[in-house]
C-alpha cells in the first residue's frame, strides 16, 4: 500500500506475452529500481524477482498467448518500490503450489519460482485479477540513508 507520504508511478505499461518481454520488463524494472536508488545486491535481487513473476506470467499465466498482455505497474513511495504485474490467464490457488523444499518436489520447477520471489523481497502478495488472471505485487523497502 502507498502511504501518506505520496507514491509516485515510474512505469505502467503492458508487454506482449513473449519470453523477449521478460528482457525487456527486467531491464526496465531495473533502471527504475537504479533511479529509486537501490543498490548492486537489491537490485539483482529485484531483477531476480521480476524475471520470475513474468516467466510465470507469460508461460503459466498467458500461456504465450499473443492476442493476451502482461500488465507491469511500477510505484515508489517515501517507504517501498512496489511492483504489480499481471496477466489474462486463469489463475491459480497459492496453496495448491508445491513446495519446493519438500523432498519429493526438489526435482520439480513448480513453486520454485514464487519461492525465489519471497526470498529476494520483502513482501509477495498474489490476488486473482479482474475480470481473470493473476496479480503478483512485489514489494522492496526502500532504505533510507542513515
Amino acid at each position: 500500500m502507498a502511504s501518506d507520504t505520496g507514491s509516485s508511478g515510474i512505469l505502467d505499461q503492458n508487454y506482449p506475452s513473449t519470453l523477449e518481454s521478460v528482457d525487456v520488463v527486467e531491464a526496465d524494472i531495473l533502471k527504475a529500481a537504479v533511479g529509486a536508488g537501490f543498490g548492486e545486491d537489491e537490485q539483482h535481487e529485484i531483477g531476480m524477482a521480476v524475471r520470475e513473476c513474468m516467466v510465470n506470467a507469460v508461460v503459466h499465466g498467458n500461456r504465450y498467448n499473443k492476442n493476451k498482455h502482461v500488465h507491469v505497474k511500477v510505484t515508489k513511495s517515501a517507504e517501498d518500490f512496489e511492483i504489480r504485474i499481471t496477466d489474462q490467464g486463469e489463475g491459480f490457488e497459492t496453496e495448491r503450489v508445491p513446495d519446493p523444499l519438500d523432498e519429493s518436489n526438489i526435482l520439480r520447477h513448480s513453486g520454485r519460482g514464487l519461492f525465489l520471489m519471497g526470498a529476494f523481497m520483502d513482501d509477495v502478495k498474489v490476488e486473482k485479477a479482474s475480470p481473470s488472471g493473476t496479480e503478483v505485487t512485489l514489494r522492496k523497502k526502500v532504505v533510507r540513508p542513515q
